[in-house]
């Protein structure tokens, strides 16, 4: 792969020896964090070939934000290019089955929401990320899908619930939890280095533990099915 970021590689196995399914990770605003790599090596433990591609291609959050954003509210833009080109590359790698999903984090999880209705992708995973007004539109004809909330975001209220409602209506396999005890970010743990970090904690984002381990074993039980037994 020859996008800049983060490529985990799973340790080859007698039950997996390799070739692996691949998954994009999609990564919240703080940008390819110590984290971010942390949610890969995690994937990869699991038996998944992950890369992490740096949207921000190595400048600061703040100065991307705005940018990103923006195409993330139009449903378009060169990010979305640019995701699909590292499916297309991490599809291609030797060590890689040709299957792959996508999952993102916060601004990440916006990203994975939109992919999950475009060719190409077997599988996401959304992660309290922002939903679009159409989302019906945009889950018509989508993979499946396995997404996680917290019942205690301020920003997201009622996420799950129209995420569940536009699934059902189009017909898509989909696992939709909301979690009561957690708020934004539950499945990340942010670096203090960042400077973004003071003002989402007094937002109320961080880890629970208790949430974020449930989630992770259903994303893994969900991309088993779905990405592994495709390959």
């Amino acid at each position: 792969m020859t996008e800049p970021g983060y490529l985990a590689v799973p340790v080859p196995t007698v039950d997996r020896p390799g070739p692996w399914p691949g998954v994009v990770v999609v990564h919240d605003v703080t940008g390819v964090s110590d984290d971010m790599r942390v949610q890969a090596d995690w994937l990869a433990a699991a038996g998944y070939l992950a890369a992490v591609p740096d949207l921000f291609d190595g400048k600061a959050a703040v100065r991307c934000l705005k940018g990103t954003f923006a195409q993330l509210s139009a449903q378009r833009g060169p990010l979305f290019d640019r995701l699909d080109a590292v499916r297309r590359d991490l599809a291609a790698h030797p060590d890689c089955t040709g299957t792959v999903g996508v999952i993102g984090y916060c601004m990440g999880g916006g990203f994975a929401l939109l992919l999950a209705g475009r060719p190409g992708w077997s599988a996401a995973s959304v992660n309290y990320g922002p939903v679009p007004g159409n989302v019906a539109d945009v889950l018509a004809g989508a993979c499946p899908l396995v997404a996680s909330y917290g019942g205690r975001d301020r920003g997201l209220p009622g996420a799950a619930a129209k995420v569940r409602a536009a699934a059902e209506a189009a017909g898509v396999v989909a696992d939709i939890t909301e979690y009561p005890d957690a708020g934004h970010s539950f499945l990340n743990r942010l670096a203090v280095a960042s400077p973004l970090v003071p003002v989402l904690k007094v937002a109320g984002v961080g880890y629970h533990h208790p949430s974020a381990a449930d989630a992770g074993r259903r994303i893994l039980a969900f991309f088993d099915a779905h990405l592994r037994a495709a390959a």
